[in-house]
C-alpha cells in the first residue's frame, strides 16, 4: 500500500474515496504510467499459435460443458449444442473447421462466447490465456504467419517484445459462410 492510502487508514471513508479516484484514473487511463491508448483483448491458443480477440467481442469465457447434444447433419466441427444458464449456445471447434485437426480436450479447454447481437456461438479452443492490454504502438498492421490457417480473420498483430500476439476477428469469423454453413453437404 502506498504512503498516501496508508496514512488514510484510520479514516476509512477517505479511504474508500482515494482507492475509488486511483481506479477511475487507471480505467481511463490518466493513472501515472497507465497507457492513454490502451486496447484491451482476451489472449488465448489455438495448437501452437496464440492470438488476441477484442475484449468486446467476448462475452464470457467457460469451461467446456459436460453434456452437448450432437445435432444430426452437423459438420464434424460442430460439436453440439450445449444449455448454459438456461441459454442454447453451439460449440463449434475452431481449429477442426479452419482445417488444423481436432481440438484435444483437456483440463485447459475453454470455450469463448461470442458476443455477437444476432449469432450465438461458443468456440471450443486449446487455451485461454486471460486479459491482455497493448499500447497503440505496439500494434502492426501486417499480418503473423500462423500454423492455424485462418489469416482472412486476422487483423494485424500486437508485439511486446519477442511475442507477437495476432488480432482474432471473432465477429468476421461467426459471420463467414465458412463458420454458417454448418450443415453436412
Amino acid at each position: 500500500m502506498s504512503a498516501e492510502l496508508a496514512s488514510l487508514v484510520e479514516t476509512p471513508f477517505e479511504l474508500l474515496k482515494a482507492i475509488e479516484q486511483r481506479s477511475i484514473e487507471a480505467q481511463s487511463g490518466t493513472a501515472a504510467g497507465g497507457l492513454s491508448n490502451e486496447w484491451v483483448g482476451i489472449g488465448f491458443r489455438i495448437g501452437e499459435d496464440q492470438f488476441v480477440a477484442s475484449r468486446d467481442q467476448v462475452k464470457e469465457v467457460l469451461m467446456l460443458p459436460d453434456t452437448m447434444t450432437r445435432v444430426p447433419g452437423a459438420r464434424r466441427w460442430l460439436l453440439g449444442i450445449a444449455n448454459l444458464r438456461g441459454h442454447l449456445l453451439p460449440l463449434a471447434d475452431i481449429k477442426l473447421l479452419l482445417g488444423s485437426g481436432r481440438t484435444t480436450l483437456r483440463r485447459n479447454t475453454r470455450v469463448i462466447s461470442v458476443n455477437h447481437r444476432e449469432i450465438p456461438a461458443g468456440l471450443v479452443v486449446d487455451e485461454v490465456i486471460g486479459f491482455r492490454r497493448f499500447g497503440d504502438q505496439e500494434y502492426k498492421r501486417e499480418r503473423t504467419d500462423t500454423v492455424v490457417r485462418c489469416d482472412r480473420f486476422l487483423k494485424g498483430t500486437y508485439q511486446r517484445g519477442s511475442d507477437q500476439w495476432p488480432v482474432f476477428d471473432l465477429f468476421d469469423f461467426v459471420e463467414s459462410n465458412l463458420f454458417l454453413q454448418a450443415a453436412e453437404e
